[in-house]
């Protein structure tokens, strides 16, 4: 079982997992997201994310198929134009399709052998333009989900209460660009994890990642949480999960409305 959740957030996408994986009652741990990049001359492109739920090998399957496109089209790219850079919308949808063509060949000849069950890959990326792109791949088809809903959410997790934290949080992609990248999924996996047995709080920074586009360079950007940026992400979890049991108590003592018509007025002051 897992919960992996991809989520547009400004300029870029961060994927981030559990790491449980479990089957027969036995329960281990292995990192779920895998980034995808290039080196050149001593620099290395972040050029996309890539996450899924179901068979691990198949998962991993699809990883090494998008990588394979992703650096084909780098050496191309290198020899037509000199240089390496970070693939256009254009060229991204091109790798999408191909992919999803491949994807489909694999898992129809595994039909044949009587195989039914494949899993749901996401490929997250930014292209050089600074446009985040979320794909998800349903049994080898591709499906957008960078406009609408701007998320996806995969693994048991999702049923215990994933898309229902997201919901009730009232996160859109493309309101809440301002929201931390590194609190928001981790607050989701270590809520749900405390009620599923399936899925382990967050504890690899490496299993989240944000690739976006940097307005200062340039340039498309990805990396995991720092070790820093992990234990503020933790501690920060606590506290709001602290703020929500202290919010419920006071409009348990004063009143919904009292409570509301403050929260109100702290936020239009802070956005004045």
């Amino acid at each position: 079982m897992t919960l992996v959740l991809a989520m547009v957030l400004g300029k870029g996408v961060v994927v981030a997992a559990d790491t449980r994986v479990s089957g027969y009652g036995v329960y281990g741990e292995e990192r779920k997201v895998y980034p995808v990049t290039y080196e050149d001359n001593g620099r290395e492109y972040g050029l996309a994310v890539v996450s899924g739920a179901g068979v691990s090998a198949l998962v991993k399957g699809a990883y090494e198929l998008i990588r394979n496109k992703y650096t084909n089209l780098m050496e191309h790219v290198k020899s037509k134009e000199g240089a390496a850079r970070n693939p256009n919308k254009r060229e991204v949808e091109a790798i999408v399709r191909e992919t999803e063509v491949e994807l489909m060949s694999r898992y129809s000849k595994l039909r044949e052998l009587g195989m039914t069950d494949f899993p749901d890959i996401l490929l997250a990326t930014v292209t050089c333009e600074g446009e985040p792109l979320l794909y998800l791949f349903e049994a080898g088809l591709a499906n957008p989900m960078h406009e609408a809903p701007g998320y996806v959410i995969l693994g048991h997790g999702e049923l215990t209460g994933a898309r229902l934290l997201l919901t009730l949080l009232g996160y859109k992609a493309r309101e809440k660009q301002y929201w931390d990248h590194s609190i928001l999924p981790v607050f989701i996996i270590d809520v749900v994890s405390a009620v599923d047995p399936t899925v382990s709080p967050f504890s690899d920074p490496h299993s989240s990642i944000y690739i976006r586009y940097s307005e200062e360079s340039k340039t498309v950007v990805a990396g995991p949480l720092t070790p820093e940026a992990f234990k503020t992400a933790k501690n920060s979890v606590q506290n709001r999960i602290k703020a929500f049991q202290l919010i419920w108590e006071l409009m348990e003592k004063e009143g919904e409305e009292k409570i509301l018509k403050t929260l109100k007025k702290r936020l239009e002051k802070l956005e004045e």
